[in-house]
């Protein structure tokens, strides 16, 4: 039989380039007198920028501590052991690029099981044992304190998840067992499937004791300190720990029942990586409880092999793909200039006061915490958008997010002015949030030119008019620059930055630095007609369009796209978005593209008749709209869903393929990126370009794949 030790070391040799984690054991006194007591520090030896993971030499290092610890357990020397972190980190799980160079079942296999062997083991040392979540904590880094004996927790703690789900794997080292065990299985799908599939969403210290996934709670200055003392107390007797007692009934069904109906919701069955948790939640109801003889084995068995399956599946590496993109891509944009070139920016100007205009001030304010002045047609205009800043800087307040103090220098950053030429005669950035129109851009870009510095940079938010043409009539045109945010511009990380034709390597580097500054994830994208996540989504909801418009139902169009796994349905979209400015979009790439995108006759009929939608919601579910069922002409050519699925990814393969031949952007990766975080695609498709190489559809439409292999997939 193969030990631990071969296990990990076999899957060290795989992983050459690991960030090893050391496993520091020290000793140390309990305060009164509560006897000689082992500290094992996870520490990878880096600042808290590069967060401590477990690959297998560190899975490694930790067995060795606990080999020294056990021995002193059995002999008596040390009356019990606690696990914690370096500074602001306790662990952040698996380490992600080892599991990427998995090619066998075995292999993968051997990577939840070497877990499980090194983590169960603190469960079953002859002393208590504590974790001491000191700072992060995600995924295996959550799953080792699972099983020690009791948990404390810093309140200054930042986020804490089982994020598994939402890369496209199950909490693997214990989660999907324990934490049912410890807090009930509703708490624990709320954790492991809800949290993960919304947007991955963490904890903090408050909420993980709040849980009872903590057992005690501490402020982050002298958190050690006080979570020692509190050890001392459990280990004298003198603190009781008391814990809820958990609900193995009906309770446990209807937490898995809730479980799926939010992983439909999402993921509508397109990936398996919730069903697989929930499976393993389940089954977790009959392994006993602590006091009657718990059967973890089998739960981590199950784990083992679902995990296993998982890893070398493709909407995994799709998660892991992803989940780069956003980590790593993200933050080194390709084709940015030198950021040496950027000039500072201590005063910005926004032209209009409407609501996109509104957003925009208050995002400046808030991230560079410089002045921001509005400007608009009238002074009633101005007031009204300063009045919506200043009270949405109020409900921060109201939710705890800013004090009283930073509220007051806030509201005193955002002013308005009637007059560009005292708004904007010292402002370093400028941007323009006004009507869709051409002539009104190039005008209000002419009036701010006159007005602002020589160095100033004038920045547009237009969703899909040309850069380039705006800017023709200035004088300086290399220093305008598209910007170009997702509404709601607080959710959407997306910044498209938009180089036009004259655009110098200042002014873009200026972009960019504002973008990181508003902590935006920025892509640069060429001056193109609607750029790159308006363009794909009006030929994606163009294709959609036509179908209805040639004679297939609307609920047939709606339903072909959900094995896709979309976090709304395409009609549901274009109401967030607005029929108006998804017609304005799809003329603008009409006037470019005549032959691949149509104007919709339907879609113009539902935007004259000013209906906000295709449906009505009053029962609840979307149901189409019987006055817009009234206005709808539709052709007699009738689809099936597969037929509607083809024709739709065929359309969005076939553009991308274009954009990508144009050089609209540097690669694949950054359509993806955009997508991801600019139109919420989700993770498990790896953004697009990877789920239509799975699919055959890229080498259908294009003759290749855009994604080499092993890229988003399982290596070659």
């Amino acid at each position: 039989m193969t030990t631990t030790a071969e296990l990990l070391k076999g899957a060290a040799e795989l992983f050459p380039d690991e960030v090893v984690t050391q496993a520091h054991v020290r000793h140390l006194d309990l305060p009164q007198g509560a006897g000689r007591f082992a500290l094992i520090t996870l520490d990878n030896g880096l600042d808290h920028t590069k967060p401590t993971t477990f690959g297998p030499q560190s899975l490694a290092n930790l067995d060795a501590a606990i080999d020294q610890v056990e021995q002193e357990a059995a002999d008596g020397s040390i009356v019990g052991v606690g696990l914690t972190g370096k500074p602001f980190i306790f662990a952040v799980g698996a380490d992600l690029k080892g599991v990427e160079l998995l090619k066998q079942h075995d292999e993968a296999l051997a990577i939840g099981k070497g877990g499980h062997d090194v983590f169960k083991r603190l469960s079953g040392l002859a002393v208590p044992t504590f974790a001491y979540y000191n700072g992060a904590a995600m995924g295996g880094g959550v799953e080792v304190g699972l099983h020690c004996s009791y948990r404390t927790v810093s309140k200054a703690l930042p986020a804490f998840s089982l994020p598994e789900v939402f890369l496209g794997l199950v909490p693997g080292w214990g989660g999907c067992v324990l934490l049912p065990n410890l807090i009930g299985a509703d708490r624990a799908v709320s954790v492991i499937i809800e949290n993960s599939l919304n947007q991955n969403k963490q904890l903090k210290g408050q909420q993980v004791f709040d849980l009872g996934i903590a057992d005690a709670i501490f402020e982050g200055a002298d958190f050690l300190e006080q979570s020692l003392i509190w050890t001392a107390g459990v280990l004298k007797g003198e603190t009781e720990v008391v814990r809820a007692e958990i609900d193995r009934g009906a309770a446990w069904d209807d937490a898995v029942a809730r479980g799926k109906a939010i992983a439909d919701g999402k993921v509508h069955g397109a990936a398996p990586a919730a069903y697989r948790a929930l499976d393993i939640i389940a089954a977790a109801k009959g392994l006993g409880s602590a006091d009657e003889g718990f059967d973890a084995e089998t739960g981590f068995d199950l784990e083992n092999v679902a995990l296993a399956d998982l890893i070398m599946g493709d909407e995994l590496r799709s998660g892991i793909y992803a989940f780069n993109l956003v980590q790593k891509r993200a933050k080194r944009p390709a084709g940015a200039p030198d950021k040496n070139l950027a000039r500072p920016v201590t005063k910005v100007g926004v032209v209009g006061a409407g609501l996109m205009a509104s957003q925009l001030a208050l995002l400046f304010a808030r991230r560079l915490e410089v002045p921001v002045v509005l400007t608009d047609i009238d002074q009633a205009r101005i007031d009204k958008g300063v009045e919506y800043v200043h009270g949405e800087i109020d409900k921060l307040l109201l939710k705890g997010r800013v004090n009283q103090d930073k509220a007051n220098r806030l509201k005193g950053l955002v002013s308005g002015h009637l007059d560009k030429a005292a708004a904007f005669g010292d402002a370093d950035f400028v941007i323009e949030a006004v009507f869709e129109e051409m002539g009104v851009k190039q005008q209000v870009f002419a009036e701010v030119e006159a007005v602002v510095p020589e160095h100033a940079i004038l920045a547009t938010n237009t969703s899909s008019l040309s850069i380039t043409e705006m800017a023709s009539k200035l004088k300086h045109p290399e220093r305008v620059v598209g910007f170009h945010f997702f509404n709601p511009v607080a959710v959407l990380p997306l910044l498209e930055i938009v180089r036009a034709e004259k655009t110098d390597d200042a002014s873009l580097a200026t972009a960019f630095s504002v973008a990181k500054s508003l902590k935006k994830t920025a892509v640069l994208v060429k001056d193109a007609p609607a750029f790159v996540v308006n363009r794909i989504l009006t030929r994606f909801m163009g294709e959609i369009q036509n179908v209805i418009d040639e004679g297939t139902p609307v609920e047939v169009a709606e339903k072909a796209i959900e094995p896709l796994g979309l976090p709304m349905s395409p009609l549901v979209l274009l109401e967030l978005v607005g029929p108006a400015i998804g017609l304005h979009v799809s003329e603008t790439l009409n006037k470019a593209f005549p032959e691949r995108f149509k104007v919709s006759p339907n879609l113009k009929a539902v935007v004259e008749a000013g209906k906000r939608g295709f449906y009505v919601y009053d029962s609840g579910k979307p149901e189409l709209d019987p006055e817009v069922a009234a206005l709808l002409k539709q052709g007699d050519a009738v689809l099936t869903e597969q037929q509607v699925r083809d024709r739709v990814l065929d359309a969005v393969a076939q553009e991308i393929g274009l954009m990508l031949d144009e050089g609209v952007v540097a690669e694949p990766q950054d359509i993806d990126l955009c997508l991801i975080t600019g139109a919420g695609w989700p993770f498990h498709l790896g953004g697009i370009t990877p789920y239509l190489d799975r699919e055959g559809v890229s080498e259908r439409v294009t003759g290749k794949k855009f994604l080499a292999p092993g890229v988003a997939s399982l290596p070659a």
